[in-house]
């Protein structure tokens, strides 16, 4: 056997959601990504000498509405700390988080991989600011250092050790960055560091149900590069201890052009920060009505839109994953089921044209010009075998983008794109195809059936898909099997 085989992976994950709010954690600053550095800054969040923090309610209210969607018990008097240490990108010289009395406790967040689901509990959501941003490939002598990012709101979900892969925590952050962008709380980008996760590895003999020392890689903010940077970490661990060597608890970075880890600092414990409660700011009261308000006004969530679409829409795994991966997608997508009960027609138009068509000229689905009524009646039409669905995708479909205000039947009428199961229409066709593949003809008849397929497309073809098919096949097969 591998020695490899012989351990497991304990990984726990550190995620970090940054809010989207319009201004910082404690003071006005704004939060827009991308603006010159240290333009977004001031008193406050440089720390000046005599300058007050000042609560941000949004932060508050996004924290309770992502613990309402993990199933966390919602902390109703929470309070605000300080985490001293020092770093060049942190002006204070302490960062106010919350340590003692988090806001949401508790909580779970179920993942599939493959075909196995798995819970990840958590130990707590706590509230807390950013740092600012170091920046080391500028200058060739010097570090530089972009404040913008000090102060931006964050909420940081502490996991339990429940991952036991690479895999597990590529599905947990990809589920996470969905769920935050369904409640609007956060745009989840990896690339701008809005998500990003500290990934605490340590490895055991299977069977030994004993922790032992983890190393925590810092700031990962793209999964291609936990993937590696986990299972690095993992054999690097084993290996040091099939020598009989001790793992050093480290917080690590990863360097992806090397794909190894390397060690930043000794990885403290909660005593090294010397957390105090934070004396500026006084204690979060929530009451029951606030907590109610939020619950009432939360969207439905993805898992419950992946089980309302695979269950009561009767809709396959794969068109479900598509419909439910945007919620913009999905609600575009309920908002057309409303007006008809033929999902499956709307679900493939919704993933065949629509959303190709607004990836190509640049817009969200949501503000697509044609009517959820309208698209509803163009699905309709391919259902109730009024229109081909060949015919409707490459005719009705742009069409109805050009004039989106006409009614799909109207258009559909004008150029006269429906199908006909009349006797003499469809009779003086068929003859023309039978007569024109005698060859293909002799074949059915000494049992090539499958040819069936052949002269509903020729018959297509002729009739410009106006052929009504479940008549042309009846049709057909009559007068091949004479």
């Amino acid at each position: 056997m591998n020695i490899y085989d012989t351990y497991e992976t304990i990984i726990g994950l550190e995620v970090h959601v940054q809010l989207a709010t319009k201004s910082k954690a404690f003071c006005s600053d704004d939060t827009t990504f991308g603006a010159d550095p240290n333009t977004h800054i001031s008193v406050i969040s440089l720390g000046h000498p005599g300058t007050l923090p000042k609560m941000n309610k949004k932060q508050v209210e996004f924290a309770v509405r992502l613990g309402l969607a993990l199933n966390c018990e919602i902390n109703p008097r929470n309070t605000f700390d300080r985490k001293n240490y020092f770093y060049a990108d942190l002006p204070k010289g302490y960062q106010i988080t919350q340590d003692a009395s988090p806001i949401c406790l508790g909580g779970q967040l179920e993942i599939k991989v493959g075909e196995e689901k798995k819970t990840i509990r958590l130990h707590h959501i706590h509230m807390e600011e950013d740092a600012g941003k170091l920046i080391h490939d500028v200058d060739p002598e010097h570090s530089l250092v972009d404040l913008n990012r000090a102060g931006v709101p964050l909420l940081e979900i502490v996991t339990e050790p429940d991952f036991r892969s690479a895999e597990e925590v590529d599905v947990f952050m990809n589920a996470m960055r969905q769920l935050v962008r369904y409640l609007e709380v956060s745009d989840g980008n990896m690339e701008e560091g809005s998500l990003r996760c500290d990934c605490n590895v340590s490895v055991r003999k299977k069977g030994d149900i004993q922790l032992n020392e983890r190393c925590e890689i810092k700031n990962m903010n793209s999964m291609r590069y936990a993937r590696q940077a986990i299972k690095f970490e993992r054999k690097r661990q084993i290996d040091l201890m099939e020598k009989g060597e001790r793992v050093a608890q480290n917080t690590l970075n990863f360097d992806p052009s090397t794909g190894t880890t390397s060690p930043l600092r000794q990885k403290e414990d909660a005593h090294d920060y010397r957390y105090f409660p934070e004396p500026d700011l006084p204690p979060i009261v929530l009451s029951e009505q606030y907590i109610e308000k939020i619950k009432l006004e939360m969207p439905p969530l993805p898992n419950e839109l992946v089980d309302k679409f695979s269950i009561e829409f009767q809709l396959p795994k794969y068109d479900v994953g598509l419909l439910t991966e945007e919620k913009e997608t999905a609600f575009f997508f309920l908002e057309i089921c409303k007006k008809t009960n033929n999902y499956k027609a709307v679900s493939n138009l919704v993933i065949n044209k629509i959303k190709p068509y607004c990836n190509e000229v640049k817009i969200g689905i949501s503000k697509f010009k044609v009517s959820p009524k309208s698209l509803a009646e163009f699905a309709d039409l391919i259902e109730d075998g009024k229109v081909s669905s060949s015919i409707a995708y490459q005719r009705l479909f742009p069409a109805l983008i050009k004039e989106p205000e006409k009614s799909p039947e109207i258009i559909a009428q004008e150029l006269s794109l429906f199908q006909s199961n009349d006797e003499g229409f469809l009779e003086k066709i068929v003859n023309e195809v039978l007569e024109n593949n005698p060859k293909e003809v002799e074949a059915y008849k000494k049992g090539k059936k499958n040819l069936i397929g052949f002269f509903m497309g020729q018959v297509m073809k002729s009739s410009r898909g106006k052929a009504e098919p479940k008549s042309t096949s009846t049709l057909l097969r009559k007068k091949l099997e004479k």
